[in-house]
């Protein structure tokens, strides 16, 4: 045989060889994945006197007996949790609660190891007496901000409404567009009715919202629902916010899913999933570049966050305070982790 036709013998071997590895190993997608981070961080106050709320417990003549240096240290014991909690790169989002006012989130943002995660700040005083807000830290160069809203109930049997605002953010991320709702509801503790009924006014507020963003989309749209909900998933006015209304939008919560006896919050020795992350169905289901496995919702929940407990065996958050003493913690709540998957670069 001619070398000239074993040649073309062993080109055309080579080109079906090609042609039939293509088809068993097609290429495989590309995917990037976005961590988003809650967490109620614990009365992150400063040490000034604001004469507008009521802060005095968190002075240094307070009977917390608060300070700059505890302020200080607090504020890089929470940007570590921050850290580990991203792994290799600092979470694309990071909500949080029980912020006195934007001048903490900028100093947690610009004054510790995070200052070189390029973290830009939502934030906006709310109308909470003891003036806790909730704000969302993003970096700004993977994510961008298209519009966002702080919303308190028009008509509630308390007035003036004197709780924290209920936050909206539309996000552009990876080409799509995911919109985010944080909550920090009233407590649910002391059997209130005024205060139950308050509480089921923001979660209609909520449901309503969401409701008009997904109308808007067609019915469709990336949407999450996140925060201190002071309820666990089983609670009754849980529900509210996974009914199906005219919109057609349907939410996931996810944190139903995590195992019994888990939680973020610890009270009289029992766990309590009190920080939830709901999710609409298009994230589960697309369509979209977006998608989010239930199984990545998890509590962070390392060894250095936690300590032994002394009255109720076991352990529980790492807090600032256990009561009045000062233990110099980081929070009496645990941050909770989705990771949302795209398959399109940032």
């Amino acid at each position: 045989m001619s070398e000239g036709i074993v040649k073309r013998i062993n080109g055309t071997l080579l080109l079906l060889l090609t042609i039939s590895c293509c088809d068993v190993f097609p290429q495989v997608e590309e995917t990037h994945s976005l961590r988003f981070m809650f967490w109620n961080v614990e009365n992150f106050f400063d040490a000034r006197d604001d004469t507008v709320i009521d802060d005095d417990e968190f002075l240094p003549g307070g009977v917390r007996r608060w300070t700059w240096k505890r302020y200080y240290d607090k504020t890089v014991a929470l940007s570590k949790v921050v850290v580990a909690a991203g792994g290799w790169e600092a979470p694309a989002l990071v909500g949080l609660s029980e912020v006195e006012n934007r001048m903490v989130v900028e100093d947690l943002v610009r004054r510790t190891g995070l200052s070189k995660s390029g973290y830009s700040i939502i934030h906006e005083d709310s109308p909470d007496p003891r003036g806790i807000d909730v704000c969302i830290m993003y970096r700004h160069d993977i994510v961008k901000v298209l519009e966002y809203r702080y919303f308190t109930p028009a008509d509630t049997q308390v007035t003036p409404f004197r709780s924290r605002s209920l936050l909206y953010a539309k996000f552009l991320i990876c080409e799509d567009t995911v919109h985010v709702f944080l909550n920090h509801w009233p407590s649910r503790r002391g059997g209130v009715l005024a205060a139950e009924s308050l509480r089921t006014t923001i979660a209609m507020l909520l449901r309503e919202k969401a409701d008009s963003v997904a109308e808007a989309e067609g019915g469709g749209a990336f949407i999450i629902f996140a925060g201190d909900f002071n309820a666990t998933p089983t609670d009754r006015i849980m529900n509210i916010l996974k009914e199906d209304y005219t919109s057609g939008l349907s939410m996931i919560n996810l944190s139903a899913l995590l195992s019994p006896g888990t939680g973020t919050y610890r009270y009289r020795g029992i766990w309590e999933m009190i920080d939830q992350v709901l999710v609409s169905e298009r994230f589960l289901r697309g369509p979209g570049s977006m998608r989010v496995n239930p199984a990545s919702l998890r509590i962070f929940n390392e060894k250095f966050v936690l300590t032994e407990d002394p009255v109720y065996p076991g352990p529980s958050p790492l807090s600032t305070y256990r009561g009045f003493s000062y233990q110099g913690g980081f929070s009496d709540h645990l941050p909770v982790l989705l990771d949302i998957i795209s398959s399109k670069l940032y």
